[in-house]
């Protein structure tokens, strides 16, 4: 008994630890991330409005805010397709209360779509050009409930209206060439192709151009005949225009584009075998 008795008590501490201020998680750091984002895009904001014109800033502020052109007040922005169809026929005019500009972009000039000119509405010798140029299209296409074209024909035409002029592409398609094959010989498609279009150039008083394209060749070719191909392929078209009807005097130029221009992702596809008959707009009262 005296012996536990003087022996000394045990003592447990424990220890309690007491951070200073806590610990509060990390919000503040979502918080903080936040500010700088916002802090950052509203000097993004400041630069673009000091940096750009105000036809940029159109642009900018349409591309956010596209639209479809479901009815006639049509609108939308200079991306992807700019709230446009990919087919010219269905592109409404820009004009009404929906509209973004009664004037042409650049980009629309290139598309040939030129709006209202500056100062006023087109002339009366530019609304009869435009109008011409879309009876010919609609001829052409078979858009017209009028339009006597096969579809063995049609299928082998494409129209674009651009700031030069109306642009009537011819192509090969499998099976139905213009040419005897990476040869200048035409075949019965390309004459009945040549009648048609001398036919349909000749309902309006336009100069004419003529551009030829060519297919790649295998690159192990010594010599590529596609410079000298395209050239006298678009020449020969030339010869059966004016033989099918087309005033020689009408011709402005005749080009050779080899396979510089491909149409389609293959340089190679048959697709890219082609001519153009351009009808040229007219300037400062020429034509």
């Amino acid at each position: 008994m005296g012996a536990q008795s003087n022996a000394a008590p045990v003592i447990i501490k424990r220890k309690k630890v007491v951070g200073g201020g806590g610990h509060h998680g990390g919000a503040w750091k979502v918080a903080y991330a936040d500010f700088v984002t916002a802090m950052m895009a509203f000097f993004l904001l400041m630069w673009l409005l000091n940096a750009t014109t105000e036809q940029q800033r159109k642009g900018i502020s349409d591309y956010f805010s596209p639209t479809v052109p479901i009815s006639r007040t049509s609108g939308g922005g200079e991306g992807a397709f700019g709230g446009e169809s990919v087919f010219s026929q269905d592109v409404l005019a820009q004009n009404g209360t929906g509209a973004s500009q009664r004037l042409a972009t650049s980009s629309q000039q290139a598309r040939g779509e030129m709006g209202q000119v500056e100062g006023g509405n087109l002339s009366a010798e530019q609304e009869a050009e435009v109008q011409a140029f879309s009876t010919i299209e609609a001829m052409l296409t078979g858009r017209s409930g009028e339009s006597m074209v096969s579809d063995d024909l049609l299928r082998h035409i494409v129209t674009r209206v651009t700031d030069e002029g109306l642009v009537i592409e011819i192509f090969d398609l499998p099976g139905a060439l213009l040419f005897e094959a990476e040869q200048t010989s035409p075949t019965r498609l390309l004459q009945d192709l040549s009648v048609l279009l001398a036919s349909a150039a000749n309902l309006v008083i336009n100069d004419a151009a003529l551009a030829g394209y060519a297919r790649a060749q295998p690159i192990t070719l010594v010599r590529n005949p596609v410079w000298d191909l395209s050239t006298a392929r678009a020449n020969q078209f030339r010869r059966m225009l004016e033989e099918a009807g087309l005033a020689a005097t009408r011709m402005r130029r005749i080009t050779g584009h080899a396979d510089r221009s491909p149409n389609v992702t293959d340089p190679m596809d048959l697709r890219n075998n082609r001519l153009q008959l351009i009808l040229l707009r007219s300037r400062d009262g020429e034509n």
